[in-house]
């Protein structure tokens, strides 16, 4: 069984999108689930859902990790017609992960307490973020 989520961004940052996907797996069983981002400026994270700061903590960290490209210290990048931010947008995707395996028990994530599922925005414009969801 699969579909796709469809996920709206509004520039850099953590989107969290648990419930939608434990809505879609209610009731399947058992298996695991695989969920794989259709996109290269974008990227998947299981991370904390109870506190705001983690998600502003780590936008904030990624961005002084990979600064856009009219930052001094990013003068060697080539691929820079798309916007400052859009080569630093595939560096952060290469260094996180695009794809999550999530055991699925009785139809529910198995998830830890404070865990949430979510996309990580790289790019300053909104997008609509694809995420392809296959539970076996």
């Amino acid at each position: 069984m699969h579909t796709t989520l469809a996920i709206p961004t509004h520039g850099p940052g953590l989107y969290e999108f648990t419930r939608e996907v434990a809505d879609w797996a209610a009731g399947q069983g058992d298996g695991v689930l695989t969920l794989f981002i259709r996109h290269t400026s974008a990227s998947l994270v299981i991370q904390e859902n109870a506190d705001p700061e983690v998600r502003t903590d780590l936008t904030a960290f990624f961005h002084r990790l990979v600064p856009p490209s009219d930052d001094p210290s990013m003068a060697y990048l080539t691929h820079t017609y798309e916007g400052p931010d859009d080569m630093p947008a595939h560096i952060k995707a290469a260094m996180l992960p695009t794809s999550l395996q999530i055991p699925v028990i009785d139809g529910r994530l198995a998830l830890g307490t404070w865990q949430g599922i979510y996309v990580f925005e790289h790019r300053r414009a909104s997008h609509r973020r694809q995420v392809v969801a296959m539970l076996r």
